[in-house]
């Protein structure tokens, strides 16, 4: 990329970069720059816009790069973690990427696979036709030919085609942790070394083994390959399956796009590649291109779709000021933004890192699964030895093989632990596409068991966007603009909804605002500063005086503002209440579950918003340090509560509910201790929310039964209890195809969430 020297090349000299190993021209590597008395050369603008956006990064970069390996991680176990690809020691599956990359690569798991599959399905397809002739007694070659091509050609796919399989059933021996490799490598083996015990050693075995036409033992070569191959596609499909659980996170690594234009210093453009951004690089972002990282627009106006991030369709107008999001799209115009977050500081990084870490953890339900496992691989040999041993003893050894191995095959605990991880992985990714942040596991099965939700009223219930409806003045020495002009000054240090109202009041009249000299907010009190040398106080109002009450009574917020202790008179606030919020808490109230109001504005306006919106029991003049309260006594009385808010005040709250749901919009404080995040602020997120854990709780329960239904049906049919009534044995080669059947059904149910809607 770069040619260090500290004196000037000649042309010649420069011709051949000794770095990149390319032919330049004098014209092409013009790019000079001069860094701590170092002259560096550039083959291209890109790398020298690079490099002289941020010199020390660049060079750090260059001389050392990063060969640390990712990562690994089991996703039915995500407390093992691994550096570099493997298997889960506890149940043998392939290990993923911990932490998804924007790269899309191929996974060597599958590969390896692949490869392993082709070569078992060529050797395996003739020892498949002459078992299939065979048991027409249709010999192709002599019995005593036919039996040692078998064994010829099976043995690469039992020792190298399913090596891995023998090497996971060792580890899961070797740390106690049997699983359906153990099963697979038992079963497998045990007909490979028998079948090859009867070719070496024929004399050993008795008559009753024997093929009455042929005189030939009985062998289990093509059991053996057909298995292996089978098992071989299963993971195929598998790996397959679980790498479509990642393509909604993949999707969302690959909306920022690789590279962004930073205007310079000296004006000039140029690009460089997003992960060298900087908080304050100014950008250019171009008509119909995507926002490369989170900031404010400081020149021009534009539409810019949201929808990936709030699940909104509708483009948002932005214009000077307004924040916009990395990975969104800019639609027709083009505008000049600051970076305000960079890397993983950015929404979209956060929103991926949610994911990744929902998906990972374990929910409660999942816990009975594993109890399940630890005991079900030790039933099923000891299933398998009854049933080999009962046959036996009904005077029929090959019987007892048959029977004895199909158990072992057709047993599969990876669709039982399957069952619960898949669900959550699918369904976090899908909430996370609908603008709805998961942190965890938990959250999902527990908001689908809510029955009371309590939830904030101002920017929940109603727009957020108040407006003022009155000022009045109490006094003579104050007119009401000089009570809005005050109250303004104030409120313009804060960022309460009701603040921006009086500010936008106050300025739409044309009063010019000062800067206030003091300014402190107590949460939940109100606001107080100094304008003009007067202390000023912007707060609820302590007393309810006539004038009071009656502003009440005309509904909506009332706050008090006063100057050096005396009160001067009052704003009286509207917020508009949504349109579709009574639908939405009827619809929750369709499900049984009781929408509460909880809000620190006063019992008259609740009132009037809560019958607006169908809520009959609200909590209204509630201190911050009260709404915990509420929400104890209410988990007192044996309620499963969720918990909506957007404020610092909120916070308490939010940790104590069963379920706390923070708006994005809202406190970093709030969004901490909830855990759930809903990207857009409003009911409708919760709506989706609480749609989304009924289907995800829904789809475990049918992994579950399907794990557990397919268990209890097959295993006894493959022991031989159909025999008896219909003469049927199950096949181990059957058996093998059921196995990976019952992994594969698993995924594709949890798949179906992928196309889940919402709204």
């Amino acid at each position: 990329m770069i040619q260090l020297t500290r004196k000037k090349l000649s042309e010649e000299e420069i011709r051949i970069d000794p770095v990149c190993k390319m032919l330049v021209t004098a014209e092409k590597a013009a790019a000079l720059f001069e860094y701590e008395n170092v002259s560096y050369y550039f083959c291209s603008i890109k790398c020298y816009n690079r490099f002289r956006h941020n010199p020390s990064r660049f060079l750090k970069e260059e001389n050392n790069p990063d060969a640390s390996q990712a990562e690994y991680t089991c996703p039915m176990h995500p407390e093992v973690i691994k550096i570099g690809h493997g298997s889960c020691p506890i149940c043998g599956m392939a290990l993923e990427p911990k932490y998804s990359t924007k790269s899309v690569e191929t996974n060597p798991e599958y590969n390896e696979m692949l490869k392993r599959f082709i070569i078992a399905s060529v050797l395996t397809a003739p020892i498949l036709v002459f078992s299939m002739f065979e048991m027409f007694s249709v010999h192709l070659l002599e019995p005593q030919t036919s039996v040692w091509l078998q064994f010829l050609l099976s043995t690469p796919v039992v020792l190298w085609c399913g090596f891995p399989f023998f090497i996971r059933a060792f580890d899961s021996v070797k740390t106690l942790s049997p699983n359906m490799f153990t099963l697979i490598a038992v079963g497998t083996g045990s007909a490979f070394l028998y079948s090859l015990t009867a070719v070496l050693f024929p004399s050993i075995f008795p008559e009753s083994l024997r093929d009455p036409h042929s005189g030939q033992i009985f062998v289990y070569f093509e059991s053996a390959s057909v298995i292996i191959t089978l098992v071989l596609f299963g993971q195929l499909l598998e790996i397959k399956a679980r790498m479509k659980t990642s393509s909604a996170i993949s999707e969302l690594l690959n909306l920022t796009p690789k590279n962004a234009t930073v205007i310079f210093d000296d004006s000039t453009e140029g690009e460089i590649p997003v992960e060298e951004l900087l908080v304050g690089d100014i950008l250019r972002i171009k008509a119909n291109e995507r926002i490369p990282t989170d900031g404010v627009i400081l020149e021009g106006e534009t539409y810019v779709d949201e929808s990936i991030i709030t699940g909104e369709p509708i483009p948002v107008y932005k214009k000077l000021g307004d924040k916009v999001i990395g990975g969104t799209l800019n639609t027709n115009y083009s505008f000049k933004m600051k970076a305000e977050r960079v890397g993983s500081e950015t929404i979209l990084a956060s929103i991926i890192r949610l994911v990744e870490e929902a998906r990972r953890s374990k929910a409660p339900i999942q816990n009975l699964a594993d109890k399940v496992s630890a005991y079900f691989v030790p039933a099923v040999i000891l299933t398998s030895g009854i049933s080999g041993f009962t046959w036996l003893a009904l005077g029929n050894p090959a019987y007892a093989f048959v029977s004895a191995v199909s158990v072992l095959i057709i047993a599969c605990p990876c669709a039982l632990g399957l069952a619960v991880p898949m669900s959550i992985m699918v369904g976090t990714a899908t909430a996370a596409r609908n603008g709805i942040l998961i942190k965890n596991a938990q959250s999902i099965e527990m908001l689908s068991k809510i029955n009371t939700l309590v939830v904030d009223k101002t920017g929940t219930l109603t727009e957020g966007k108040p407006t003022v409806k009155k000022v009045t003045s109490i006094t003579d020495s104050y007119s009401e603009n000089e009570v809005l002009f005050y109250a303004a000054c104030i409120e313009k240090m804060s960022k309460h909804p009701l603040a921006k109202a009086i500010v936008d009041e106050a300025e739409s009249k044309g009063i010019n605002l000062v800067e206030a000299q003091f300014f402190e907010s107590k949460t939940g009190k109100g606001v107080f500063g100094k304008v003009n040398g007067k202390e000023v106080f912007v707060q609820s109002p302590q007393i309810k005086t006539k004038e009071v009450e009656k502003l009440l009574k005309e509904g909506g917020t009332i706050v008090e503002v006063g100057l050096d202790g005396k009160t001067i008179g009052y704003i009286s606030l509207s917020d508009k209440v949504k349109d579709d919020a009574r639908s939405i808490v009827s619809e929750f109230q369709s499900h049984s579950v009781e929408v509460m109001m909880i809000t620190g504005d006063n019992a008259s306006n609740a009132e009037i918003v809560g019958k607006a919106v169908g809520i009959e029991k609200i909590f209204a003049e509630i201190a911050p340090e009260e709404k915990a309260q509420k929400i104890r006594a209410l988990q007192s009385e044996g309620k499963i509560v969720a918990m909506a808010g957007d404020g610092v005040n909120d916070a308490p709250a939010l940790m104590q509910a069963d379920v706390g749901i923070a708006f994005a919009g809202g406190s970093d404080v709030a969004i901490e201790t909830a855990t759930v995040t809903l990207l857009k602020p409003d009911l409708k997120g919760v709506l989706r929310a609480y749609r989304l854990s009924k289907a995800v709780r829904k789809n475990i329960y049918e992994n579950l039964f399907l794990a557990f239904f397919y268990n209890s049906v097959s295993i006894p049919i493959a022991a031989g209890a159909l025999f008896p009534f219909f003469g049927i044995l199950l096949s181990p080669m059957i058996a093998a195809a059921a196995m990976t059947f019952s992994s594969v059904s698993v995924i594709a149910n949890a798949l179906r969430l992928k196309n889940l809607k919402l709204s």
